[in-house]
Protein backbone atom coordinates (compact mmCIF):
# COMPACT_ATOMS: atom_id res chain seq x y z
CA UNK A 1 0.00 0.00 0.00
CA UNK A 2 1.17 3.06 -0.84
CA UNK A 3 0.21 6.39 1.14
CA UNK A 4 0.81 9.93 -0.65
CA UNK A 5 0.32 12.70 2.04
CA UNK A 6 1.90 16.64 1.76
CA UNK A 7 4.75 15.59 -0.99
CA UNK A 8 6.01 12.21 0.42
CA UNK A 9 4.81 8.84 -0.26
CA UNK A 10 5.19 6.04 2.49
CA UNK A 11 5.24 2.57 0.90
CA UNK A 12 4.36 0.03 3.00
CA UNK A 13 5.67 -3.08 1.17
CA UNK A 14 9.01 -1.76 0.48
CA UNK A 15 9.11 0.14 4.09
CA UNK A 16 10.56 2.96 2.49
CA UNK A 17 9.74 6.95 2.83
CA UNK A 18 9.81 9.00 -0.49
CA UNK A 19 9.90 13.06 -0.60
CA UNK A 20 10.04 14.58 -4.40
CA UNK A 21 11.50 11.50 -6.05
CA UNK A 22 14.27 11.06 -3.28
CA UNK A 23 14.41 8.18 -0.52
CA UNK A 24 14.41 9.92 3.00
CA UNK A 25 16.27 7.48 5.32
CA UNK A 26 15.06 6.39 8.31
CA UNK A 27 15.04 3.91 11.09
CA UNK A 28 13.08 0.97 11.26
CA UNK A 29 11.10 2.04 14.26
CA UNK A 30 10.73 5.56 13.57
CA UNK A 31 9.06 4.15 10.30
CA UNK A 32 6.86 2.26 12.38
CA UNK A 33 5.66 4.84 14.04
CA UNK A 34 5.05 7.19 11.24
CA UNK A 35 3.22 4.08 9.13
CA UNK A 36 1.53 3.23 13.06
CA UNK A 37 -0.02 6.72 13.00
CA UNK A 38 -1.21 7.04 8.86
CA UNK A 39 -3.04 4.20 9.45
CA UNK A 40 -4.71 5.15 12.26
CA UNK A 41 -4.99 9.01 11.72
CA UNK A 42 -8.73 8.76 12.15
CA UNK A 43 -8.19 8.54 16.50
CA UNK A 44 -5.67 10.03 18.57
CA UNK A 45 -2.87 7.56 19.10
CA UNK A 46 -1.97 7.43 23.29
CA UNK A 47 1.41 6.40 24.58
CA UNK A 48 -0.37 3.02 25.38
CA UNK A 49 -1.01 2.53 21.98
CA UNK A 50 2.66 3.27 21.06
CA UNK A 51 4.00 1.12 23.31
CA UNK A 52 2.04 -1.85 22.54
CA UNK A 53 1.63 -1.64 18.70
CA UNK A 54 5.65 0.00 17.82
CA UNK A 55 7.34 -0.92 20.79
CA UNK A 56 5.87 -4.63 21.02
CA UNK A 57 4.98 -3.90 25.31
CA UNK A 58 8.45 -3.01 25.80
CA UNK A 59 9.05 -0.79 28.45
CA UNK A 60 10.10 2.45 26.39
CA UNK A 61 11.39 5.84 28.57
CA UNK A 62 9.42 9.46 28.00
CA UNK A 63 12.48 10.57 26.40
CA UNK A 64 13.17 7.72 24.35
CA UNK A 65 9.64 8.01 22.57
CA UNK A 66 9.54 11.80 22.69
CA UNK A 67 13.17 11.20 20.10
CA UNK A 68 11.12 8.54 17.99
CA UNK A 69 8.16 10.98 18.04
CA UNK A 70 10.87 14.06 16.84
CA UNK A 71 11.91 12.11 14.37
CA UNK A 72 9.62 10.95 12.91
CA UNK A 73 8.13 14.71 12.38
CA UNK A 74 11.78 15.81 11.12
CA UNK A 75 11.38 13.19 8.40
CA UNK A 76 8.03 14.31 7.25
CA UNK A 77 9.52 18.50 7.54
CA UNK A 78 7.42 18.58 10.29
CA UNK A 79 7.82 20.13 13.80
CA UNK A 80 6.72 20.41 17.52
CA UNK A 81 5.87 23.67 16.65
CA UNK A 82 3.74 23.79 13.67
CA UNK A 83 2.89 20.50 13.96
CA UNK A 84 1.06 20.40 10.48
CA UNK A 85 0.95 16.86 10.14
CA UNK A 86 1.51 15.30 13.33
CA UNK A 87 -0.79 16.73 16.35
CA UNK A 88 -0.43 17.39 19.77
CA UNK A 89 -3.52 16.06 21.75
CA UNK A 90 -2.51 17.48 24.94
CA UNK A 91 -3.21 15.10 27.84
CA UNK A 92 -4.13 12.18 24.77
CA UNK A 93 -1.55 11.55 22.35
CA UNK A 94 -0.90 12.21 18.96
CA UNK A 95 -2.91 12.28 15.98
CA UNK A 96 -1.47 12.48 11.77
CA UNK A 97 -3.80 15.34 10.51
CA UNK A 98 -2.42 15.53 7.43
CA UNK A 99 -5.12 14.29 3.97
CA UNK A 100 -3.67 11.16 2.81
CA UNK A 101 -4.47 9.43 -0.22
CA UNK A 102 -3.77 5.71 -0.46
CA UNK A 103 -2.73 3.71 -3.55
CA UNK A 104 -2.49 0.11 -4.19
CA UNK A 105 0.72 -0.32 -6.84
CA UNK A 106 -0.90 -0.62 -9.89
CA UNK A 107 -3.94 0.61 -8.80
CA UNK A 108 -5.83 4.02 -8.75
CA UNK A 109 -5.59 6.18 -6.01
CA UNK A 110 -8.79 7.21 -3.73
CA UNK A 111 -9.42 10.08 -1.49
CA UNK A 112 -9.35 8.43 2.02
CA UNK A 113 -8.46 11.47 4.66
CA UNK A 114 -10.93 12.11 5.99
CA UNK A 115 -11.40 8.32 5.87
CA UNK A 116 -14.27 8.26 3.29
CA UNK A 117 -15.21 4.41 3.99
CA UNK A 118 -15.94 5.53 7.70
CA UNK A 119 -18.30 8.10 6.43
CA UNK A 120 -20.47 5.24 5.03
CA UNK A 121 -21.58 3.51 7.96
CA UNK A 122 -23.33 5.04 11.14
CA UNK A 123 -21.94 3.52 14.34
CA UNK A 124 -24.96 3.72 17.42
CA UNK A 125 -24.59 1.53 20.86
CA UNK A 126 -26.82 -0.39 22.53
CA UNK A 127 -26.59 -2.55 25.86
CA UNK A 128 -26.97 -6.50 26.61
CA UNK A 129 -29.50 -7.85 29.14
CA UNK A 130 -26.40 -7.52 31.37
CA UNK A 131 -25.52 -4.50 31.16
CA UNK A 132 -22.54 -4.98 28.42
CA UNK A 133 -22.30 -2.31 25.56
CA UNK A 134 -22.14 -2.83 22.27
CA UNK A 135 -21.35 -1.13 18.96
CA UNK A 136 -23.58 -1.35 15.65
CA UNK A 137 -22.39 -0.24 12.48
CA UNK A 138 -25.41 0.21 9.32
CA UNK A 139 -24.12 0.88 6.18
CA UNK A 140 -25.79 0.83 2.52
CA UNK A 141 -29.79 1.03 1.65
CA UNK A 142 -32.12 -2.01 0.92
CA UNK A 143 -33.23 -4.75 2.53
CA UNK A 144 -31.49 -5.58 5.72
CA UNK A 145 -28.98 -8.26 5.88
CA UNK A 146 -27.82 -8.49 9.39
CA UNK A 147 -24.24 -10.01 10.26
CA UNK A 148 -23.85 -11.76 13.44
CA UNK A 149 -20.66 -11.21 15.19
CA UNK A 150 -17.87 -13.66 15.00
CA UNK A 151 -14.58 -14.75 16.65
CA UNK A 152 -12.60 -10.81 16.13
CA UNK A 153 -14.74 -7.70 15.26
CA UNK A 154 -13.69 -3.88 14.78
CA UNK A 155 -16.35 -2.27 12.89
CA UNK A 156 -14.08 0.37 11.93
CA UNK A 157 -10.57 -1.03 11.47
CA UNK A 158 -13.11 -3.75 9.30
CA UNK A 159 -14.58 -1.17 7.40
CA UNK A 160 -10.93 0.22 6.18
CA UNK A 161 -9.27 -3.32 5.72
CA UNK A 162 -8.58 -4.74 2.36
CA UNK A 163 -9.40 -8.01 4.00
CA UNK A 164 -13.02 -7.46 5.08
CA UNK A 165 -14.11 -3.73 3.47
CA UNK A 166 -14.51 -4.97 0.04
CA UNK A 167 -16.58 -7.80 1.28
CA UNK A 168 -19.01 -5.39 3.23
CA UNK A 169 -18.60 -2.48 0.47
CA UNK A 170 -20.50 -4.47 -2.08
CA UNK A 171 -23.04 -6.22 0.58
CA UNK A 172 -24.00 -2.49 1.19
CA UNK A 173 -24.51 -2.05 -2.29
CA UNK A 174 -27.81 -3.93 -2.32
CA UNK A 175 -28.49 -4.36 0.99
CA UNK A 176 -28.63 -2.41 4.40
CA UNK A 177 -26.18 -4.17 5.79
CA UNK A 178 -25.62 -4.11 9.95
CA UNK A 179 -23.08 -5.43 11.74
CA UNK A 180 -21.72 -5.32 15.41
CA UNK A 181 -19.09 -5.79 17.71
CA UNK A 182 -20.34 -7.97 20.25
CA UNK A 183 -18.77 -8.21 24.15
CA UNK A 184 -15.07 -8.56 24.26
CA UNK A 185 -14.19 -6.90 21.12
CA UNK A 186 -13.96 -3.87 18.68
CA UNK A 187 -15.59 -0.65 19.83
CA UNK A 188 -18.05 -2.86 22.67
CA UNK A 189 -17.32 -3.42 26.32
CA UNK A 190 -13.74 -5.59 26.85
CA UNK A 191 -14.28 -5.51 30.42
CA UNK A 192 -16.55 -8.30 30.55
CA UNK A 193 -16.65 -11.26 33.03
CA UNK A 194 -19.46 -13.08 30.90
CA UNK A 195 -17.88 -14.24 27.97
CA UNK A 196 -19.48 -17.45 26.89
CA UNK A 197 -21.98 -18.54 23.73
CA UNK A 198 -24.83 -17.67 25.89
CA UNK A 199 -23.55 -14.14 26.09
CA UNK A 200 -23.33 -13.90 22.40
CA UNK A 201 -26.88 -14.57 22.10
CA UNK A 202 -27.93 -12.39 24.63
CA UNK A 203 -25.94 -9.53 22.66
CA UNK A 204 -27.37 -10.76 18.91
CA UNK A 205 -31.35 -10.65 20.51
CA UNK A 206 -29.65 -6.94 21.85
CA UNK A 207 -28.51 -5.92 18.63
CA UNK A 208 -31.70 -7.28 16.43
CA UNK A 209 -34.02 -5.55 18.93
CA UNK A 210 -32.65 -2.25 17.44
CA UNK A 211 -33.96 -2.69 14.43
CA UNK A 212 -37.25 -1.48 13.65
CA UNK A 213 -37.50 -3.86 10.37
CA UNK A 214 -40.47 -6.74 10.90
CA UNK A 215 -38.39 -9.36 9.08
CA UNK A 216 -34.26 -9.70 7.55
CA UNK A 217 -31.38 -11.65 6.69
CA UNK A 218 -29.04 -13.00 8.43
CA UNK A 219 -25.76 -13.96 7.42
CA UNK A 220 -23.42 -15.62 9.41
CA UNK A 221 -19.31 -16.35 9.16
CA UNK A 222 -17.24 -18.82 10.90
CA UNK A 223 -17.96 -18.48 14.21
CA UNK A 224 -21.17 -16.42 13.73
CA UNK A 225 -22.93 -19.27 12.21
CA UNK A 226 -24.06 -20.93 15.14
CA UNK A 227 -25.35 -17.69 16.89
CA UNK A 228 -27.60 -17.42 13.48
CA UNK A 229 -28.63 -20.80 13.56
CA UNK A 230 -29.97 -20.38 17.59
CA UNK A 231 -31.54 -16.81 16.97
CA UNK A 232 -33.76 -18.00 13.76
CA UNK A 233 -34.68 -21.38 15.68
CA UNK A 234 -35.87 -18.96 18.63
CA UNK A 235 -37.36 -16.27 16.27
CA UNK A 236 -38.53 -17.56 12.62
CA UNK A 237 -40.78 -15.10 11.76
CA UNK A 238 -38.25 -12.44 12.12
CA UNK A 239 -35.47 -14.68 9.98
CA UNK A 240 -36.76 -13.80 6.30
CA UNK A 241 -33.37 -16.60 5.69
CA UNK A 242 -30.26 -17.68 6.55
CA UNK A 243 -26.87 -17.31 4.73
CA UNK A 244 -24.06 -19.42 6.54
CA UNK A 245 -20.27 -19.53 5.46
CA UNK A 246 -17.75 -21.44 6.96
CA UNK A 247 -19.63 -22.14 10.16
CA UNK A 248 -19.74 -25.01 12.06
CA UNK A 249 -22.36 -27.13 14.60
CA UNK A 250 -19.88 -28.45 17.02
CA UNK A 251 -16.66 -26.42 18.20
CA UNK A 252 -13.09 -27.90 18.93
CA UNK A 253 -14.15 -29.28 22.23
CA UNK A 254 -17.31 -30.42 21.25
CA UNK A 255 -16.94 -32.49 17.82
CA UNK A 256 -15.52 -35.33 19.96
CA UNK A 257 -12.47 -35.53 18.46
CA UNK A 258 -8.90 -35.93 20.58
CA UNK A 259 -7.04 -34.10 17.59
CA UNK A 260 -9.77 -30.96 17.59
CA UNK A 261 -9.08 -30.42 21.16
CA UNK A 262 -5.23 -30.74 21.15
CA UNK A 263 -5.72 -28.10 18.06
CA UNK A 264 -7.59 -26.03 20.07
CA UNK A 265 -5.09 -25.78 23.16
CA UNK A 266 -2.04 -25.70 20.88
CA UNK A 267 -3.96 -22.47 19.30
CA UNK A 268 -4.16 -21.21 22.55
CA UNK A 269 -1.17 -21.29 23.63
CA UNK A 270 -0.41 -19.60 20.27
CA UNK A 271 -2.50 -17.12 20.88
CA UNK A 272 -1.61 -16.02 24.37
CA UNK A 273 2.25 -15.86 23.19
CA UNK A 274 2.65 -13.66 20.61
CA UNK A 275 -0.89 -12.30 19.56
CA UNK A 276 -0.70 -9.06 17.36
CA UNK A 277 3.00 -9.54 16.87
CA UNK A 278 3.69 -9.89 13.03
CA UNK A 279 7.18 -11.94 13.00
CA UNK A 280 5.86 -13.78 16.06
CA UNK A 281 5.65 -17.39 15.65
CA UNK A 282 2.13 -17.48 16.49
CA UNK A 283 2.11 -14.57 13.45
CA UNK A 284 3.14 -16.84 10.97
CA UNK A 285 1.30 -20.18 11.67
CA UNK A 286 -2.15 -18.54 12.05
CA UNK A 287 -1.47 -16.86 8.88
CA UNK A 288 -0.71 -19.42 6.81
CA UNK A 289 -4.02 -21.59 8.45
CA UNK A 290 -6.35 -18.53 8.29
CA UNK A 291 -4.73 -16.66 5.27
CA UNK A 292 -2.87 -19.56 3.35
CA UNK A 293 -3.04 -17.45 0.19
CA UNK A 294 -2.93 -14.18 1.78
CA UNK A 295 -0.29 -10.91 0.14
CA UNK A 296 2.14 -9.55 3.05
CA UNK A 297 -0.21 -6.73 2.78
CA UNK A 298 -3.08 -8.69 4.05
CA UNK A 299 -1.33 -10.86 6.48
CA UNK A 300 0.21 -7.82 7.76
CA UNK A 301 -3.50 -6.30 8.03
CA UNK A 302 -4.79 -9.33 9.84
CA UNK A 303 -2.13 -9.15 12.34
CA UNK A 304 -3.24 -5.35 13.09
CA UNK A 305 -6.57 -5.86 13.23
CA UNK A 306 -5.64 -8.52 16.09
CA UNK A 307 -4.36 -5.30 17.66
CA UNK A 308 -7.46 -3.09 17.47
CA UNK A 309 -9.95 -6.26 17.95
CA UNK A 310 -8.58 -7.40 21.58
CA UNK A 311 -6.24 -8.05 24.07
CA UNK A 312 -4.16 -11.17 23.72
CA UNK A 313 -6.12 -12.69 26.65
CA UNK A 314 -9.75 -11.87 25.52
CA UNK A 315 -8.99 -13.70 22.33
CA UNK A 316 -7.98 -16.81 24.26
CA UNK A 317 -10.95 -16.64 26.16
CA UNK A 318 -13.19 -15.68 23.48
CA UNK A 319 -11.80 -18.28 21.17
CA UNK A 320 -11.99 -21.00 24.22
CA UNK A 321 -16.44 -19.98 24.38
CA UNK A 322 -16.24 -20.85 20.65
CA UNK A 323 -14.36 -23.71 20.70
CA UNK A 324 -17.68 -25.21 23.69
CA UNK A 325 -20.01 -24.45 21.12
CA UNK A 326 -22.52 -27.48 19.87
CA UNK A 327 -25.82 -26.44 18.32
CA UNK A 328 -26.42 -29.79 16.90
CA UNK A 329 -29.60 -30.53 18.28
CA UNK A 330 -30.96 -26.81 16.51
CA UNK A 331 -30.40 -27.98 13.20
CA UNK A 332 -33.59 -29.97 12.26
CA UNK A 333 -35.17 -27.43 14.02
CA UNK A 334 -34.59 -24.45 11.53
CA UNK A 335 -37.61 -23.50 9.68
CA UNK A 336 -36.17 -20.92 7.18
CA UNK A 337 -34.79 -20.54 3.86
CA UNK A 338 -30.94 -21.50 4.83
CA UNK A 339 -27.63 -21.36 2.10
CA UNK A 340 -24.66 -23.22 3.54
CA UNK A 341 -20.92 -21.98 1.96
CA UNK A 342 -18.46 -23.59 2.73
CA UNK A 343 -14.65 -24.00 1.40
CA UNK A 344 -13.76 -27.21 0.58
CA UNK A 345 -9.97 -27.43 1.75
CA UNK A 346 -10.77 -24.76 4.68
CA UNK A 347 -7.94 -25.39 7.14
CA UNK A 348 -10.07 -23.81 10.04
CA UNK A 349 -13.06 -25.51 9.89
CA UNK A 350 -13.65 -28.86 8.61
CA UNK A 351 -15.55 -29.06 5.17
CA UNK A 352 -17.33 -31.88 7.06
CA UNK A 353 -18.79 -29.30 9.30
CA UNK A 354 -20.19 -27.66 6.47
CA UNK A 355 -21.70 -30.79 5.21
CA UNK A 356 -23.33 -31.08 8.65
CA UNK A 357 -25.14 -28.04 8.83
CA UNK A 358 -26.52 -28.48 5.31
CA UNK A 359 -27.57 -32.23 5.70
CA UNK A 360 -29.33 -31.29 9.09
CA UNK A 361 -30.96 -28.08 8.18
CA UNK A 362 -34.07 -29.08 6.19
CA UNK A 363 -33.93 -27.85 2.78
CA UNK A 364 -30.95 -25.90 2.84
CA UNK A 365 -28.74 -25.30 -0.18
CA UNK A 366 -25.03 -26.35 -0.11
CA UNK A 367 -22.47 -24.92 -2.01
CA UNK A 368 -18.75 -25.54 -2.16
CA UNK A 369 -15.83 -23.18 -2.94
CA UNK A 370 -12.84 -24.35 -4.25
CA UNK A 371 -10.39 -22.18 -2.24
CA UNK A 372 -7.57 -22.79 0.75
CA UNK A 373 -8.77 -19.44 2.39
CA UNK A 374 -10.98 -19.52 5.69
CA UNK A 375 -11.28 -15.71 5.57
CA UNK A 376 -12.77 -14.82 1.68
CA UNK A 377 -10.46 -12.61 0.27
CA UNK A 378 -10.81 -10.35 -2.96
CA UNK A 379 -8.27 -11.75 -5.71
CA UNK A 380 -9.40 -15.14 -5.24
CA UNK A 381 -12.02 -16.69 -8.17
CA UNK A 382 -13.90 -17.81 -4.91
CA UNK A 383 -14.75 -14.30 -3.58
CA UNK A 384 -17.09 -13.44 -6.43
CA UNK A 385 -19.04 -16.39 -5.94
CA UNK A 386 -19.12 -16.19 -2.59
CA UNK A 387 -20.41 -12.40 -2.98
CA UNK A 388 -23.04 -13.45 -5.67
CA UNK A 389 -24.41 -16.75 -3.96
CA UNK A 390 -24.97 -14.61 -0.85
CA UNK A 391 -26.65 -11.27 -2.65
CA UNK A 392 -28.56 -13.90 -4.87
CA UNK A 393 -30.24 -15.88 -1.71
CA UNK A 394 -30.90 -12.69 0.39
CA UNK A 395 -32.47 -11.11 -2.80
CA UNK A 396 -34.81 -14.09 -3.62
CA UNK A 397 -36.10 -14.61 0.34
Amino acid sequence: MLFLFDNFVLDSARRELWMGGAEVAVEPQVFDLLEFLIRRRDQVVSRDDLIEHVWKGRIVSESAMASRINAARNAIGDNGSDQKLIKTIARKGIRFVGDVTEKREGGAAAETSPNTQLKQQDITFCRAPDGVSLAIGRSGSGPVLLKTANWLNHLEFDWQSPIWSPLFSRLSESTTLIRYDGRGSGLADRDVEDISFDGFLRDLDAVTATVSEERFAVLGLSQGVAAAIAYAVRHPKRVSCLVLYGGYAQGRNRSGNDADREKGKALLALIRQGWGDEGSAFMRAFSSIYLPNGTPEQIRWFAEMQRAATSGELAARLRAACDDIDVTDLLSQVRVPTLVIHARHDNVVPYAQGRLLAASIPGAKFVTLETENHVPLPGDPAWEKLLGEIQAFAAAH
